[in-house]
């Protein structure tokens, strides 16, 4: 399949025009229909994706090994310790080395300060097409499967109000990189976006400027409260979502207890009833249930949960078509 992104690596959707992602979303609505007809779709024949999972998953890996499945090639799941990767090799081996074998290397890698620039170290060094499972600044297949969730559950997007809640969800610190990719390409959409956040959980400065930036030139709106429920009010869409204060502490013990200084910053139906009569919740999972939401919210008929992450295998079908066909 030719295209002008074929080759071309997915690691922010920062770096893909709005018309490149929206051959994304109109390859995926095809490729859903082919599944549900049961029309095979061997647009990947014989080729390979490597993916190197420094994090686990459940949806990122059976997404992506099933979409290599079912476009007729082969995913192959590397883990780091099982690679020299742990005895020391760098990413300029690792990357030239799988080029000469395979057709695309995906990663996922969310250490702070880490994983971001591992990608793209990567990247410079590949000569097939690098796409990104997650890491600590971007999580942009994540970002696909919502927006094609959205818009097939409204149509048109253009101001449509989407509110990005954090949770309290004290298990373990999550990274940034789902917030900060939702208010990156959701105004580029048009859609009016609101982040509400305590004060210690902001996201990077950056990244909430080149939100700005982005609904400026798409004149549609961001804007960050520090009043959870401001995230609900009107809205036609929420995502209430936990991750740590890594822009404010990256003390583990700190971090943890400015994560419980919050505990009313839960999503329940008192906050779904803020919303627009046709309020969807959203979350990518695994959400903490009874600490992020509850179970009336997530098991409830306003929840689109399944939708949304059955989306992540007809959105990476459709990338991974596209860049490496």
């Amino acid at each position: 399949m030719n295209s002008s992104v074929n080759g071309k690596d997915f690691i922010t959707t920062q770096d893909w025009t709005v018309e490149e992602l929206e051959r994304i979303f109109e390859l995926a609505a095809e490729l859903k229909r082919s599944k549900r007809e049961g029309k095979p779709t061997p647009l990947l024949a014989a080729k390979t994706l490597y993916m190197i999972f420094f994090d686990a998953s459940t949806r990122t890996r059976n997404s992506f090994e099933t979409g290599m499945t079912q476009l007729g090639g082969h995913g192959i799941f590397l883990s780091p310790d099982k690679m020299q990767i742990s005895h020391g090799e760098n990413a300029r081996d690792t990357a030239n080395v799988l080029s000469r074998y395979g057709d695309g290397i995906a990663i996922r890698h969310c250490a702070f300060r880490e994983g971001n620039d591992y990608l793209n170290e990567v990247a410079r060094e590949s000569s097939i097409p690098v796409l990104s499972m997650q890491d600590d600044v971007y999580h942009p297949c994540q970002i696909l499967a919502d927006y094609l969730t959205i818009r097939e559950k409204f149509g048109e997007t253009r101001g449509l109000k989407i509110g990005v809640a954090w949770t309290s969800a004290p298990n373990y610190v999550r990274p940034l990189s789902v917030p900060q990719s939702l208010i990156l390409m959701m105004p580029r959409f048009g859609m009016d976006v609101t982040l509400a956040v305590p004060p210690e959980f902001r996201l990077m400065p950056e990244i909430e400027e080149q939100a700005a930036a982005n609904a400026a030139a798409a004149g549609s709106s961001f804007q960050i409260s520090n009043n959870f429920e401001d995230a609900f009010t009107d809205a036609d869409v929420v995502v209430p979502k936990s991750w740590g204060p890594l822009m404010h502490t990256t003390d583990h013990d700190e971090g943890f207890a400015l994560i419980e200084k919050y505990p009313s910053w839960r999503c329940g139906t008192e906050h779904m009833k803020l919303g627009k009569q046709h309020l969807i919740y959203m979350h990518p999972l695994p959400a903490d249930r009874g600490r992020e939401v509850t179970d009336e919210v997530i098991d409830g008929p306003q929840s689109v949960v399944y939708d949304e992450a059955e989306n992540r295998l007809h959105v990476q079908k459709a990338l991974m078509a596209l860049t490496m066909g």
